[in-house]
Formats: C-alpha cells, structure tokens, sequence
C-alpha cells in the first residue's frame, strides 16, 4: 500500500492489507467454481435453461438477502457475518462434490447465495468503514483488486484442475480454500468496532430505508450495477457454452476468464486513484459501461480463442473504470451509518443483475442463439447507462452534502482514528 497519502495512517494501511489478503483468498476459493458449475451441469444431464437456473439459484437468494444482511452488519458488527458468510460458501462447495443431479445443484447453491449475501456488502462496508474519505477510490481500487485477481486466478485454476482431475476435485479444493479463509478471519481480522472510534446515532430500519430509498443518485448507481451485472451474468453463464460450441476447451474457457479478471483487477489501483482525483465519478462510470458494453456485444460475435480473449479484456477492462467508481461514489451519496444498508442494495444490484443474465436469458438463447442474446444484453446495458446519466446531469453533483462536521471528499484528508 505504498501509494498513501499523508493523510492515510499506518493503521489503516495495515487493516487494509489485512482486509485485502483475505479478500483474494476467499474469491479465489470461491470462483474456482465458476467456470465449471456449468459444465458439470451439463455433464448431468442439464440443458441451457436449466443451467441457467442453477447459477440463478444462488445468485437469487444473494440479492434477497444483501440488503437484510447489509442492515444487520450495521447492528451486530462485520466480522461475525464476515465469518459465517465464507463458512456456507465453504459448505455449498463441498455439496457440490456429492451432487448427482443438476436440481440437487440448485438447492446447494441456494446455500452459496447466503454465504454471499452474507460476505460480500459486508466486508465491503467494512472497507468503507476503515478508510479515510480522502482515500475512498483508492482503497475501493486495492480492495477490488484483489477481489478480481481471486476471481481471475480461482477459475483459471478451476479450468486447469477439471481438465486433468474432473470435476469432483475442484468442488473439494474450493470448499477447502473457504475453510482456510474462515480460519485466517477468525485470526486476523478485527472487529470494525475496535478500528473505528466515531459511532453515529442508531435509527430505526424504516427510517434509514425511507431516506435510502429518495436518495436518486443511490438508485442511479444501484440500476446502473444491475444492468452492468446482466451482462456478467451472461459472461459467467454462457461464455462457458458458447465458447465450448465454437471449439474451445475447458482449460482454453478458463484462459478466458482469467484475461478478463486479471484486466480488471489490475486497472483497478490507477483508476481508483483517478477517482479520487476527477470531480465527477460519475464520468468515469459511464465511459466504462459503454466499453462494457460493446465488450459484451463482442462475445456474442467470437468465434476463436483470439476473439474472446480481446472481449474478455475489453470487458474487464471497463469493469475496472465503471465498478470502482460506483462503490466509492455510493460510501459518498450516503450517510455513514446507513452504508451497511446501501452497500447491501448494492451487492443485491449485482446478484439480481447476474441472475437475470444466468436465469432469463436461458430461454431467450435457445430461441434466439448466444449472438443474438448477448447483443440483446448489451443494449439493455446502454439503456441502463442513460437512466444513470440522466439522474446524475440533472443532480449536477456526485458527493452528497456532509453531515454537520463532516468533510467533503475533495477536503478530507484526515484519517481514522482509534
């Protein structure tokens, strides 16, 4: 973490560090999976639509429950849900390994889903939590960084090992990898209470809800997320099977997913320090849903190795623009003691989004065919990205009003204290 300011202390460095190894650690696990749930699915019997549904399964209970999840962080503390949350994902990886039906499949991922609505809005807050306000986008850009290297390097190795050991051995090594993880956060990691001294004043659900609920600019960014997320959905779905159809290999779609996630995790530190620099997030966001979605469009048209790889990197690339910005501009638009909460609308943005992507597109596909469907999702992530543009022209500026004694964003520079 060489790159903080003075305004940064060696504390939050450390936590941050902290938050970052354990993050990469639990996603790589995790995402060891991902390409090969699919295609284990497939093995069993399951069609397109059924595929479809399974990682829908998972990804519907994560965004039924991020926003209660996210809430109850705010009451009950981080790390004990931190904790739980690896502890299903760890549980679900293990059944997999004993699932011998594609419908066994979806009631195990039913059991990631609150493994994930349990870990990520919270370690995400958590980060929020630690950092100073001058060093938001940065922190969102080491912290996304190695959320996507795990992301990238876990299906990398997820490809490899199914290719030469079959599928049982990667449900077994992810499950493992999530044990470890519980273990390094029961460890290391603090509770957020004994980091951060300034408490706001609890206030009912409903009231907190209410007053998320009229902040425009949250929604913008929550809808923007979704429509982004619809289309990761299809990259995490149906690149597997389209890319199979066009002649690759298991160990050649594992390639693919680690081109875009590496992209993607490392353009995440220089954008996340521009970030802090521009006056408008909101720019960044936008120019990198439009790369977004021509990367998605891009997809549907691959036909060799070469042209999903150029998507892939397209595509992590402007993730890498467009989400770190989003998750440093939703702890601005909102108050501190209600970031729990908005950080949970957030990831139940992201899962909604990927299981409208894995779950609705299914059928679309198998009247229209992958190329058909993806250039379908990729308008829909245009539309998206005008609905965000309009409401941030019209709010004429991103950062919300500070709270009496709070600093802007462009004024901080203090850091937190004890």
């Amino acid at each position: 973490m060489q790159g903080a300011q003075s305004g940064a202390s060696p504390s939050y460095e450390k936590l941050l560090f902290i938050c970052c190894t354990l993050t990469f650690v639990g996603y790589f696990g995790s995402y060891m999976r991902m390409p090969v749930v699919p295609l284990f699915a497939r093995s069993l019997g399951a069609d397109t639509v059924l595929v479809g549904m399974i990682n829908g399964a998972f990804l519907m209970m994560a965004g039924l429950l991020s926003v209660p999840l996210g809430m109850l962080s705010d009451r009950v503390g981080r790390k004990r849900l931190i904790l739980l949350g690896m502890l299903g994902i760890a549980a679900s990886a293990f059944l997999l390994s004993l699932s011998g039906s594609p419908r066994e499949m979806i009631w195990i991922n039913l059991l990631m889903g609150i493994g994930l609505a349990a870990f990520a809005p919270t370690m995400m807050s958590y980060v929020a939590d630690i950092s100073p306000l001058s060093h938001l986008g940065r922190s969102y850009g080491w912290y996304t960084l190695s959320v996507y290297v795990g992301m990238s390097l876990g299906p990398a190795a997820g490809g490899f090992l199914a290719d030469r050991q079959g599928f049982a051995t990667v449900f077994i090594a992810s499950g493992t990898v999530g044990l470890l993880m519980a273990g390094l956060i029961a460890c290391f990691l603090p509770r957020a209470r004994h980091v951060v001294l300034r408490k706001a004043a609890r206030r009912p659900f409903r009231v907190e809800a209410r007053e998320l609920m009229r902040n425009w600019r949250l929604l913008a960014c929550w809808f923007v997320t979704f429509g982004g997320c619809v289309g990761l959905g299809m990259f995490v779905t149906y690149v597997p099977l389209h890319a199979l159809e066009q002649g690759l290999n298991v160990a050649q779609i594992g390639l693919v997913f680690a081109a875009q996630g590496l992209v993607n995790a490392l353009s995440r530190i220089p954008f996340g320090r521009i970030s802090d620099r521009v006056s408008r997030r909101s720019h960044l966001v936008l120019a990198g849903l439009m790369g977004f979605a021509a990367a998605v469009a891009g997809f549907g048209a691959a036909s060799s190795l070469a042209g999903f790889l150029a998507s892939a990197v397209a595509l992590g690339a402007g993730m890498a623009v467009a989400f770190t910005a989003v998750g440093a501009l939703i702890s601005e638009v909102v108050n501190p003691q209600s970031r729990g909460m908005a950080m949970g609308g957030y990831n139940s943005s992201i899962y909604f989004g990927m299981m409208l992507g894995s779950l609705l597109m299914g059928p679309v596909i198998r009247e229209v065919g992958f190329r058909n469907g993806f250039y379908l999702v990729a308008c829909f992530n245009l539309v998206a990205t005008f609905v965000f543009f309009l409401v941030f022209q019209r709010a004429g500026s991103d950062s919300a009003a500070a709270e009496p004694g709070e600093p802007s964003r462009m004024a901080s520079s203090g850091s937190p204290k004890r």
